[in-house]
């Protein structure tokens, strides 16, 4: 059985929802962040050197990485309607969405997380990238949810999943107030069973 360490409050939280979503069994072992520092514990850090969440054991196999962790938990669960059939326009969505969660929106809001922490004057050459590229990303995916209820189309997919996490980051720092369509997103696929059981777990 997979055994997956779960961090709280990170994107360990991914892993646990898809396996939710799967029904797949798997043992969870839980790890707390220091209350002061935020940091992962030590015991995270004896079962992989980076210390970070997710982290998956199977057999021999220890894994980190969301995305790779959810690419490797969808091939042993075959085929699975939260992975487009390969080859189709949905898949190529898919994957595009799979990957712009910790590639272009990932190191925007982060960055712009950071930002936020220090006492800046906001007119430093760093603040006008960042906001460029948070605005520009988070309207790309506006524009695309008011095409379709989901990113790689009309159905629910893993690459939901991967950006889900990314957008509560986005919605925690306001910066979905003027994205309706984000916000609406976000709310419904909360409301997921799966998400809900995942989100028990902290």
């Amino acid at each position: 059985m997979l055994t997956l360490h779960h961090l709280n409050e990170s994107r360990s939280r991914r892993v646990l929802w898809l396996l939710e979503e799967l029904a797949m069994p798997y043992e969870l072992i839980k790890h707390q962040r220091d209350p002061v520092t935020q940091l992962s514990p030590e015991s995270l850090k004896q079962v992989h050197p980076l210390a970070k969440a997710p982290v998956i054991v199977d057999g021999h196999l220890t894994l980190c990485e969301s995305g790779a962790v959810l690419e490797y938990i969808l091939d042993k669960a075959g085929d699975t309607p939260l992975k487009p059939a390969p080859g189709s326009q949905e898949y190529y969505h898919y994957l595009q969405w799979l990957h712009f969660a910790e590639g272009s929106l990932g190191l925007a809001l982060i960055s712009h997380l950071f930002l936020t922490m220090e006492q800046r004057s906001g007119e430093q050459p760093m603040d006008g990238y960042i906001n460029k590229e948070v605005a520009l990303d988070l309207d790309y995916i506006e524009a695309t949810l008011v095409k379709q209820a989901y990113f790689a189309g009309n159905t629910f997919s893993a690459a939901d999943i991967m950006m889900v996490f990314m957008l509560e980051l986005a919605a925690k720092l306001n910066l979905l107030e003027p994205r309706p369509h984000c916000r609406n997103y976000l709310k419904n696929v909360q409301q997921r069973s799966a998400y809900q059981r995942a989100l028990s777990h902290g």
